[in-house]
Formats: C-alpha cells, structure tokens, sequence
C-alpha cells in the first residue's frame, strides 16, 4: 500500500499493530497514515495535525451514511484541529471522537469487534504507546 490510487484492502479489517510510522493489518504492513472506511483501507497522504482539512477527509465524508462514528488519531498528542472539518463531519451526521492515535487504533478494534458502522482516519505514529 505505498500511494492513495494502489493503497487500498478492499475490506475494513481490526488493525493488528501500529508504530514504525504505519500499521499492519489484513496480513499487510503499511507505512504512513490511514483511513479505515466501509468501503476498506486506504492510504491516507495525512502526516500531521495540519494537514487534516475538509478535503483530507473527502472519503469520509462520501461514506457518511454508513459511518456512525469517526475516530480521530492525531498522532502522539491530543490537540485541536479545524472547526470546519468538525462541523462537515457533523454535517453528515458522523460523531468524531478525536484521540491519539493509540487509543484511536484500540477502541476502532472494539467497535469493529461489535460490528458498528465505525471507521478511523489514523496518522501514523513512529512509537506506540
């Protein structure tokens, strides 16, 4: 999965670990960021919080009648991030919890496991904590 036309499983599956600057699942290792969609996972280009605008989450937000809830990894450290992308979310009806990327990755896990409509746009960390 090295760029956004060929990163794609075409399946949302529990994500098996992260760190390293990326995440392994599905029997796949990627390196970068990630987007956890119904419609499977893709590359994310997302490195940091600056870069998570309205049109980074464009996929999330074409998916939005069949994601209830939205998990936000920012990386290492909780911090804020543009309002809009918050109100375009909330638009389409989607509940953002935004965390870092650890807890984000866990509690994707656990709702994948209940099999609610969840998806997670993941940047990648270097250490998992």
């Amino acid at each position: 999965m090295d760029d956004d036309r060929q990163g794609h499983l075409p399946q949302q599956v529990q994500i098996d670990a992260y760190g390293n600057g990326g995440f392994r699942f599905g029997g796949v290792s990627h390196r970068g960021s990630l987007l956890c969609l119904p419609t499977g996972m893709w590359t994310w280009s997302v490195v940091a919080v600056a870069d998570l605008t309205v049109a980074s989450l464009a996929p999330v937000l074409e998916a939005g009648d069949q994601i209830d809830v939205l998990l936000v990894g920012l990386g290492p450290e909780i911090t804020a991030f543009d309002p809009a992308v918050r109100k375009a979310l909330k638009d389409k009806g989607i509940i953002v919890e935004a965390v870092s990327t650890g807890s984000a990755v866990r509690t994707y896990n656990v709702l994948m496991a209940e099999q609610r409509a969840v998806a997670a746009a993941l940047i990648a960390v270097e250490h998992a904590r």
